[in-house]
This record gives structure tokens, C-alpha cells and sequence, in this order.
């Protein structure tokens, strides 16, 4: 990154000092005057000026009293000659000399020339000052404006360089220094990007972790199992009854997980979407559902009416909804009743289901949609807390939006916003 730094210090001291140079040289050709001396040329200006004119009206002796009186007041190195040879008077006059032709004998009025200003430093050392101090100034500021430029390149590759070791807690968003700016908001993006690939990471981990915990359990059952067996063969046909709703659990809680990889992994692949009435779908799992809730004397109250016919993955669209409908009969309370409503509004479709169970924590609404998590308070009731993790991803990769709230009646309301169409693949933000 030094290297940086000194190609654009190079790049704004050379235009600046190359600049001062054009300055210097353009006021060195035209004769301008430098900073401080433009009274000096007037007074020379006016004093070649003035003899000229004493010399053309009161003749030779006149204009020599005036030179005299005149160095004895301002000093200039004012001086007359002539030259019997009247062509030297047509030579254009300069800035230091004056010719004037007088009864037939060319006069030439001049004072001292000027010492150069390039190249007399001790005489023009005050006059060289603005110049020196331009150039330090430019040296200071393109120092600055390098640093300003390469500061956030730096913070920027420092935290690449972490994410790029797997340290996804770097922020650098609060290095900028107060700076608005399109590198500020750059650094804005890479802390949201940061702070995205740290909670894919937590949530790999947790997902990992909840895994394995939920397979230990049927595997262990498994084992103890097969120790049984291995002590009493007589009671084989139990233990084999055993092993087999062992096996299923497995077969269903790998079913589950490979579901949600699916729906992760596939996140950016198009839908294969089929034209679907979801309303009619949502009514034959209400059937499938009301049939089960009879075992436990519940109850479903629907509003489902109309027909909203939609773009939609069939097989995703009715597992998100059916899980919705099996969590609420199987955490609801019994004797109890489900409540679920179906409102379609222009391009999209609203549904709720609300149980009367016991609910969760207002704090925990958001984290039951992430996987292996029910509320704390939820009483186990089978199934491995994937069924809304799955339900969110279904449904957000339609473009849709799911969320829980707490009715003032008491238990759990999940409610499904689900578009007619779905986004252009890719386009979704999507939690894990």
C-alpha cells in the first residue's frame, strides 16, 4: 500500500509543481511583473515617460536638469546619451530605455536594467518567498490528499484480508473518520456483507451442533436397543419394533435437514413453478389437519373463501403451509379450537393461523424460525423444530414474507404473505 501512497503523492505534486513552473516561466517571457513590484515598474515607466517629454519640449539641457533632480529624489539609474546616427532611433523602445529624436541628434533616455528574478536570489529573496511557500504548501497538500485518498484503501484491505481468514466480526465502517462519501458507503456495505457472513457462520455452527444432538438421541436408543437384545433374544419382536420407529425418526429428522439444505443451497436457482390455486391447497390440509385434531378434541374455525390462483413450487408452498397448520394442532391446548383466516389483496395473499397454546416469549418470535429452536416454554410434542425454519425459506424464496405474533387472547399466530409471481431468482434476501 506505501507504493500507492507515493504514485498519487507523485501524481498531484508533479501537476501542482508543474503548474507553478508554467506560472513562473509565462511570467518570465511577458515581463510580468512579480508579486511586489508592479509600483517599482509603474514609477520606472513614468519617470521614461516624463524626461522623454521634458526632452522633447525644453530640448537637452532641460531634460539633464530634470535626470538630476530626479536621481537625487528616487534613485533609478537614469541616464541620457545621443547618437549622431538617427536610424539607431528607430529601434522600438523597451521597458528600461526611450529614443527620441531631437533636431536631427537621436536621444536615448534609459535607467539601470532590473537584476534577473530567476537568477539574483540574494536580491530577490523576499520575492522568491511566495513561490518557496507554494511549493511547500503543494508538497503539504498533496501529502494530505494522498493520505485522505489511500487511508480507507487500507481499511478496506485489512478487512478483506480478515474476512479472507475467517474473522467475520471486523467492522470498518467507524474508521472512515466522519467521511460522506461513496468510500464511506463502500465501507457500509462491507460491514453489512461482514456482519451477513458471520451470522451464515454462527448459524452453520448452531445448525451443525443442534445435528448432532438430534441424531445422538435416536442412536442412542438404538444401542440400548440392541444391548437388550443382546442380553434377552426373547425379546426380539419388541426391540425390533423399537429399532424400527428408531429408524424412522432418523429417516424423518434427515428427510427434514436435507430439506432446508435444499432450500439454502438452492437459494439462487429458479422456482420450478407450476399455476396453482394456493387457497385450494390450503383447504385440503385444513381437511388432512382436522381430521388429526379430533384425537384431541380440537377444533378448526376457518375463513378460507375465493380462489387466488399463483405462480408457486408446489411441493415448497405446501409444506411451509402444512407445517404452519400441523405446529398450531400440535402445541394448541386441548379442547381447544385453531383459528385460521385466508385474505387475498390485489397481487398478494394473506394467511393466518393462530392456536391457543401456550405460546412463546415476545422476544423469542423471531427465533423460533431458525432451526432446532421452539420456545422454551413450548412442551416437546415430537418433530425436531425444522417445520417453520423450512416454512420462512419456502416462502421468502416465493418473495413472500412470514412472521409470528402474539394474539391478546393468548397463544401463537403465524401469519403468511405469499406474492402471485415470484421475484427473478437470486433477487431475495434470505435468512438461514
Amino acid at each position: 500500500m506505501p507504493r500507492l501512497f507515493w504514485k498519487f503523492f507523485a501524481t498531484i505534486w508533479l501537476t501542482l509543481a508543474m503548474t507553478l513552473t508554467v506560472i513562473i516561466v509565462i511570467v518570465n517571457v511577458f515581463e510580468i511583473p512579480p508579486p511586489g513590484r508592479d509600483r517599482e515598474y509603474q514609477e520606472r515607466a513614468f519617470i521614461l515617460t516624463l524626461t522623454a517629454n521634458v526632452l522633447a519640449r525644453d530640448g537637452e539641457d532641460a531634460a539633464a536638469r530634470f535626470i538630476r533632480t530626479s536621481e537625487e529624489t528616487v534613485p533609478l539609474g537614469l541616464s541620457l546619451s545621443q547618437s549622431t546616427e538617427s536610424f539607431v532611433c528607430a529601434d522600438e523602445s523597451s521597458a528600461e530605455t526611450k529614443s527620441i529624436l531631437k533636431d536631427g541628434i537621436c536621444y536615448r533616455i534609459s535607467v539601470a536594467p532590473e537584476p534577473s528574478f530567476l537568477f539574483n536570489v540574494v536580491d530577490n529573496l523576499a520575492l522568491l518567498v511566495p513561490w518557496l511557500s507554494i511549493f511547500v504548501s503543494s508538497t503539504v497538500a498533496a501529502a494530505a490528499l494522498a493520505r485522505y485518498l489511500i487511508r480507507p484503501v487500507v481499511h478496506l484491505r485489512d478487512g478483506l484480508s480478515a474476512l479472507a481468514h475467517g474473522r467475520f466480526d471486523v467492522r470498518i465502517g467507524d474508521r472512515m473518520a466522519g467521511r460522506r462519501d461513496e468510500v464511506t458507503a463502500l465501507a457500509h456495505d462491507f460491514d453489512s456483507t461482514a456482519a451477513r457472513l458471520q451470522e451464515l457462520q454462527d448459524a452453520q455452527q448452531r445448525l451443525f451442533h443442534d445435528v448432532s444432538h438430534e441424531l445422538r438421541s435416536p442412536l442412542s436408543r438404538l444401542q440400548a436397543a440392541v444391548g437388550v437384545l443382546r442380553q434377552s433374544p426373547a425379546k426380539l419382536g419388541a426391540m425390533v419394533d423399537r429399532m424400527d420407529r428408531e429408524v424412522e425418526r432418523l429417516d424423518a429428522l434427515v428427510g427434514e435437514v436435507l430439506t432446508l439444505a435444499k432450500l439454502t443451497a438452492g437459494s439462487c436457482l429458479p422456482l420450478k413453478t407450476q399455476t396453482l390455486d394456493v387457497v385450494e391447497l390450503l383447504n385440503e390440509i385444513l381437511g388432512d389437519a382436522a381430521f388429526e385434531a379430533q384425537t384431541r378434541d380440537v377444533s378448526i374455525t376457518k375463513s378460507v373463501d375465493g380462489a387466488f390462483r399463483a405462480e408457486v413450487e408446489g411441493e415448497l408452498i405446501y409444506r411451509a403451509l402444512e407445517n404452519v397448520v400441523r405446529n398450531a394442532v400440535k402445541y394448541t391446548a386441548e379442547h381447544s379450537r385453531i383459528s385460521v383466516s385466508c385474505e387475498p389483496s390485489g397481487e398478494r395473499l394473506k394467511i393466518c393461523v393462530a392456536d391457543q397454546g401456550p405460546g412463546v416469549k415476545r422476544d423469542e418470535l423471531e427465533r423460533i424460525f431458525q432451526p432446532f429452536s421452539r420456545g422454551k416454554e413450548a412442551v416437546p410434542r415430537g418433530g425436531y423444530g425444522l417445520g417453520l425454519a423450512i416454512t420462512r425459506q419456502a416462502v421468502e424464496r416465493h418473495g413472500g414474507r412470514v412472521h409470528a405474533s402474539l394474539p391478546d387472547g393468548g397463544g401463537l399466530a403465524i401469519t403468511i404473505e405469499l406474492p402471485r409471481r415470484p421475484p427473478p431468482a437470486g433477487s431475495v434476501d434470505h435468512q438461514v
